[in-house]
C-alpha cells in the first residue's frame, strides 16, 4: 500500500497536476480502493478543521510584509549598504547576494520573496561587472532558501501548526543555524573564488564614510525585525499578532519613505492573496489526505515498518534524511512538509529526539530542496528573474550551496544545541 501511495502521488506530481488537487485526488484513491469506511463523507469536516486555526492567519500577513518590502524597493538600499561592507572579499558581490539575503529573511519569511527581491536588485549588476553567471545566481537562490529559517519563517509556523510545538521556541531555534548557515555561505564563496577566481568577480573597496552613510538604509529592516520578533519574545505579542505589527511598521516606514502608493498597496494585496490561495488549499488538502491515510492504516503501516526494522534512534534519524533529500528532488518543499510530518514527527519525537531540534532540521532539509533540481523553487524564482541565459547556470551554481547545506545538517546532528541553545536560554 506505501509503495502504491508514493507511485500514484509521484505520477500525478510528474504530469503536472496542481498540488493541491494531486493530495486531494490520491486521498479520494486512497479512500475508494483502501478504506473500509466512506471517508469522503469527512471532507468538509475535515477541510474546515484544516483552515479554522488562528495560527494561521500569520501566514497571509507575513506574506504582505514581504510583498510590501519587494513593491516598495525598500531591499534596493539594503542591497546596497551590505555591497559596500561585503564586495572586498574573494567573490565580490557574491557576498553582498548572501548578506542581503540574510539581512531580508529576517523580515519577509519566504524564500521565494527572498529569492525574487534580490535577483531583482542584484543581476543586473552583476551581468554589468562580467561576473560568472553560474555561482553567482547559484548565491542569489542559496541565499533565498534563509527566508525560511531565519524568524520569522512562515515554514516554521506550519511546521509548529502541524506538531503543535511552539511557534516563539522554533523562531529562537531557527536564528544560530540561520546565521551560522550564511556564515558557511559566505565562508564557502570566499575559499571557491580563491581556488578559481574566474567564478567570482573583481573585489570593490569603499570609503569607510560610504560605508558608514550607507548604514541607514539598513535601518527599516533592522526595525521591522526588532518590531516583529522583539514583540514576540518581549511578550506583548502572539506570532500572528506580531505579523499584523510588522504590516502596519512596513505601511508606515514606506509612507514615511515616500513609496505607498494605491497601486503599491493594490499589488501587494493582489500577490498576498495569490500566494495565500495557493499554501491554505494545500494546507487544507493534506489534511484531508493525512486523514484517510490514518484511517486507511498506511500511517500504522509505515510506523510498523520502521519498529520492526529494528533500527536504532540515530539509523532511523538518517533513514528519515535520506528520505527527505530524495523527496526534495520531486516535491515542492511545502508539499513536502505537510505530507510527510504529520507522519514522521510522531515517530521522531517517540524515538527521544526534541520536536523544535527536529523543527530546525527539518527545515534545512528543505531548503536543500528549494536548490534542488528538477522542482527546486528557488532555482525557477531566479531563472524567471533573470529572463534569459541557460537554466543549467543556476542548477550548477547552487550545487556547492547544497554541499555547504549538508555540512550544516551534519553539525546540527552532532550538536544539536546549536538549534536548542537559545530556546532553553529564553525559557
Amino acid at each position: 500500500m506505501i509503495v502504491l501511495t508514493l507511485t500514484v502521488l509521484l505520477v500525478l506530481l510528474l504530469v503536472s497536476v496542481p498540488v493541491a488537487a494531486t493530495l486531494i485526488v490520491l486521498g479520494l484513491f486512497l479512500d475508494e480502493f483502501f478504506s473500509p469506511f466512506p471517508l469522503v463523507n469527512a471532507m468538509g469536516d475535515v477541510l474546515w478543521t484544516a483552515s479554522n486555526s488562528f495560527l494561521l492567519i500569520a501566514i497571509p500577513l507575513f506574506i504582505l510584509l514581504g510583498e510590501i518590502l519587494v513593491r516598495t524597493g525598500i531591499a534596493k538600499g539594503t542591497y546596497r549598504a551590505l555591497e559596500s561592507w561585503f564586495s572586498w572579499l574573494p567573490g565580490g558581490l557574491l557576498h553582498a547576494n548572501v548578506a542581503t539575503a540574510t539581512l531580508f529573511s529576517a523580515t519577509s519569511g519566504s524564500s521565494v520573496a527572498t529569492a525574487a527581491t534580490i535577483g531583482t536588485v542584484a543581476i543586473p549588476q552583476g551581468k554589468d561587472l562580467k561576473y560568472d553567471q553560474r555561482l553567482f545566481t547559484g548565491s542569489i537562490a542559496a541565499g533565498g532558501t534563509l527566508g525560511i529559517m531565519i524568524p520569522p519563517s512562515i515554514n516554521l509556523i506550519v511546521y509548529g501548526f502541524l506538531t503543535e510545538t511552539s511557534i516563539p521556541q522554533l523562531f529562537a531555534a531557527g536564528m544560530i543555524p540561520g546565521l551560522l548557515l550564511a556564515l558557511l555561505f559566505v565562508v564557502g564563496t570566499a575559499l571557491i573564488c580563491l581556488w578559481r577566481p574566474s567564478l567570482g568577480g573583481p573585489s570593490t573597496h569603499h570609503s569607510w564614510a560610504e560605508r558608514f552613510s550607507g548604514l541607514r538604509h539598513l535601518v527599516p529592516v533592522l526595525l521591522l525585525f526588532g518590531i516583529v520578533v522583539g514583540s514576540i519574545y518581549a511578550g506583548w505579542a502572539t506570532p500572528t499578532e506580531a505579523a499584523s505589527l510588522g504590516v502596519i511598521g512596513a505601511m508606515v516606514i514606506a509612507a514615511a519613505m515616500g513609496k505607498l502608493s494605491k497601486s503599491v498597496v493594490m499589488e501587494a494585496l493582489e500577490g498576498t492573496m495569490r500566494t495565500t490561495g495557493m499554501i491554505m488549499l494545500i494546507i487544507m488538502a493534506s489534511y484531508f489526505l493525512n486523514f484517510v491515510l490514518a484511517s486507511a492504516g498506511i500511517t500504522r503501516e509505515l510506523t510498523s515498518f520502521l519498529e520492526s526494522a529494528g533500527l536504532g534512534p540515530y539509523s532511523t534519524l538518517l533513514m528519515i534524511i535520506a528520505m527527505y533529500i530524495i523527496l526534495g528532488f520531486f516535491i515542492e518543499t511545502l508539499s513536502l512538509m505537510v505530507i510527510t510530518i504529520p507522519i514522521v514527527a510522531p515517530i521522531i519525537i517517540s524515538m527521544g529526539f526534541d520536536p523544535v531540534w527536529f523543527g530546525i532540521l527539518l527545515i534545512l532539509l528543505i531548503e536543500m530542496a528549494l536548490i534542488t533540481p528538477p522542482v527546486g523553487l528557488n532555482l525557477y524564482v531566479v531563472q524567471g528573474v533573470r529572463q534569459g541565459g541557460s537554466f543549467n547556470d543556476v542548477m550548477v551554481g547552487a550545487l556547492p550551496y547544497v554541499a555547504m547545506m549538508l555540512l550544516m545538517a551534519i553539525a546540527l546532528v552532532l550538536f544539536p544545541s546549536i538549534a536548542l541553545f537559545l530556546p532553553e536560554l529564553l525559557n
